[in-house]
């Protein structure tokens, strides 16, 4: 992937907005060609729709996470695109966003466009719907097909990724003694794909009914994946 960093400012207070980001984020220059009086980045998100899944489980996280990233920074939020692993549209869209509740198989074109897919710079981010454990359970499965030698493991928090934007030292479940940490997948050292079991974005959407008591909080839920979305648009 082509990234042009016009400006990149980083903060760690809770509460501090990154109004210094300004990150044009290019797949294909032609694709995402912009006109000089376009002052602002644009944020590109695709809602993956995937096996028996339309992109439609608890369908307003998607929204949300968008509106989340504008109200934090100078972007741009382009319109959520809903693309299929196998669309030609997969290359054109540099951030890919997936959720769910079910379990799930990707066929064999799936896993060869997400290898291509990554070795050209694409990231990937999943969550949980509702902290069902069937669908992070597939998801380690299936991302565990993709690469000989790389597996999906826990990210530590001294990864960038818990400093990105927020400054995340440690985040408590709500339900349970133990901590969350995101999980990941790397490529050639790089940081491809991020998953939390935890029902992360449902835990701020829709004023947290549909995850509440359960998994992360919706302060939590909102930081971490901020941090995703910020750490996605500068490495």
């Amino acid at each position: 992937m082509n990234r042009i960093f016009i400006s990149h400012m980083t903060h760690h207070a809770s509460h501090i907005m990154l109004l210094g980001l300004m990150v044009l984020v290019l797949w294909h220059p032609a694709a995402f060609a912009q006109g000089n009086d376009d002052k602002q980045a644009t944020f590109f998100m695709g809602r993956v729709r995937y096996s028996a899944n339309d992109g439609n489980d608890c369908s307003g996280v998607g929204q949300d996470l968008m509106k989340l990233v504008s109200r934090a920074s100078t972007l741009k939020i382009q319109e959520e695109r809903k693309v299929k692993l196998t669309d030609p549209d997969l290359y054109e869209t540099p951030f890919l966003f997936m959720n769910g509740h079910n379990d799930f198989v990707f066929t064999e074109a799936e896993l060869e466009n997400l290898r291509i897919y990554f070795s050209h710079g694409g990231f990937f981010f999943a969550s949980g719907c509702c902290t069902n454990p069937n669908f992070p359970k597939a998801w380690r499965r299936e991302f565990n097909r993709l690469f000989t030698n790389e597996k999906v493991k826990r990210i530590p928090y001294d990864h960038l990724i818990y400093r990105s934007f927020y400054n995340i030292d440690r985040v408590r479940c709500l339900n349970e003694p133990r901590d969350i940490q995101l999980e990941g997948l790397f490529y050639q050292g790089n940081l491809v794909a991020v998953m939390c079991e935890d029902g992360l974005c449902c835990a701020f959407s829709a004023n947290g009914t549909c995850n509440e008591g359960k998994g992360i909080s919706p302060d939590d839920g909102q930081k971490l994946t901020l941090n995703i979305a910020v750490y996605a648009l500068t490495h």
